[in-house]
């Protein structure tokens, strides 16, 4: 009977330590794309070290503007030249890793001028990348997991429509995850008030180029304030920490492993709305092996 015993409050104890170390294990985002040397995107999820890739970008849209997707060397949309990787997409999402539609990008041509204007794009996104259908769908036949909001420019109206029109798509079946890459000055200039609709499921925050929010090698003190409040104030389901996958990938804010590691990810992961590391990009992942080197940690 107290052998029966000891074994049952040791089959508790593993129980409650899994739970525990699990509870803030986090996950890697990537932003995969813009560089036709970073490898494809199977090979991309080949690696184990994704659980979402965002596939960056369609970079023209709104404004009545003819939508079209820039995935840099691999692949030339004007000839219909992108629908091969549907296959890709399917064996990333067979694997378990979401496959997300970057939208935007630091130098896009793209805006919404009304909310008719967000209705449109959010219809034109549902039938080319999503669940609808359409006779020119970019990417093939592959239905991808969710939209990513990467708004970098323009004006910070009708963002919150798109978000809304995205995400009643959902009750339509298979759920659209919508998901935002803010700047960590606090609120977002563009996208700030789309995240305060609640109908976001993960923000990956750029810890990068935005020095007064960003890691310095003196104090962690700027990440953290900023952290706590993108945590406190945003009703997002995860938070993720944006960084440079690279010193070349961004002009400021690359953490070394090291310091991530012993410093930073500490300080943070105890957030219950931590959900791990954004990574730009796979082409300056490859250079670095930064996630490889984060991914036990993270």
């Amino acid at each position: 009977m107290a052998s029966k015993l000891a074994f049952s409050l040791a089959m508790f104890s593993s129980l409650v330590l899994l739970l525990v170390v699990g509870s803030d294990a986090g996950s890697i985002s990537i932003y995969w794309g813009q560089n036709g040397q970073e490898g494809t995107l199977a090979e991309t999820c080949a690696t184990g070290n994704y659980e979402y890739v965002n596939l960056a970008f369609l970079a023209t849209f709104g404004n009545g503007q003819t939508p079209m997707i820039n995935l840099a060397g691999h692949c030339d949309p004007y000839s219909n030249g992108c629908t091969g990787l549907s296959s890709d997409i399917k064996s990333c999402q067979a694997q378990g890793i979401k496959v997300i539609l970057s939208i935007g990008g630091a130098s896009g041509s793209y805006s919404l001028v009304s909310a008719a204007d967000a209705r449109e794009v959010a219809t034109y996104l549902w039938n080319n990348f999503l669940g609808g259908q359409s006779a020119t769908r970019p990417l093939g036949n592959a239905v991808l997991d969710g939209i990513d909001f990467d708004i970098e420019g323009g004006s910070g109206e009708y963002w919150d429509d798109l978000a809304r029109y995205l995400s009643a798509y959902s009750k339509r079946g298979k759920k659209v995850y919508l998901t935002a890459a803010p700047q960590c000055p606090y609120p977002d200039a563009w996208v700030g008030g789309a995240l305060q609709t609640g109908l976001f499921d993960y923000v990956w925050v750029q810890f990068f180029n935005n020095p007064p929010c960003q890691y310095s090698s003196a104090a962690t003190s700027n990440l953290e304030d900023a952290w706590k409040q993108w945590t406190t104030d945003i009703p997002a389901t995860k938070i993720f920490l944006g960084l440079p996958a690279a010193p070349d990938a961004a002009g400021s804010g690359f953490i070394p492993v090291s310091d991530l590691t012993s410093q930073v990810l500490p300080a943070i992961k105890g957030s219950d709305k931590y959900g791990g590391v954004m990574l730009w990009s796979k082409f300056y992942d490859d250079q670095s092996g930064y996630s490889s080197s984060i991914k036990s940690d993270v």
